[in-house]
């Protein structure tokens, strides 16, 4: 049996790495807010991906608030504020917050990257704290998607012709 290299590859799937990657060129101002994402094939080619694994970065970065997709037209950046920072609508995540400061160039440390009691730590808060604000925020969320679909169930019932 042979030891463990020193440095472990990173096990995240690729297209977190994917998004990882264009999240830096967005918040480096590499990519302009307003300015339109290169296109699934662009990105195929960049990361040597294939079509869905392109097309699950930028849904990462859509979840996140950093795009929005215009069907027909294509991803553009979404506004963020000239300091290099997100609007307040964004939150990133506690992995991405704990190597923000982690420069590109340079690699991690010897002991690769930080589990999650570590991330946690680096954002100063607790998984505790974390989960329980993204559950405050998934039920927000229901609450505007359930008062959307009455206001759509309303229109379509005012839309009908009456008898």
């Amino acid at each position: 049996m042979s030891p463990a290299p020193e440095n472990k590859q990173d096990r995240r799937p690729p297209y977190q790495h994917a998004a990882d990657e264009i999240r830096r060129d967005i918040l480096q101002g590499r990519i302009k807010p307003g300015e339109q994402m290169p296109s699934i094939r662009e990105l195929q080619e960049r990361f040597g991906v294939a079509n869905m694994t392109a097309r699950s970065a930028l849904n990462v970065l859509r979840d996140e608030g950093l795009i929005y997709t215009i069907h027909g037209r294509g991803s553009f950046v979404a506004d963020h504020n000239a300091g290099g920072e997100l609007s307040a609508n964004y939150t990133a995540p506690a992995w991405y917050l704990a190597n923000k400061d982690a420069s590109v160039d340079q690699p991690r440390q010897a002991g690769g990257e930080p589990d999650d009691a570590e991330a946690v730590e680096a954002v100063g808060t607790t998984l505790a704290e974390v989960l329980t604000a993204l559950r405050d925020e998934i039920r927000v969320l229901s609450a505007d998607h359930q008062e959307l679909r009455r206001e759509v169930e309303e229109l379509k019932a005012a839309q009908q012709p009456k008898p």
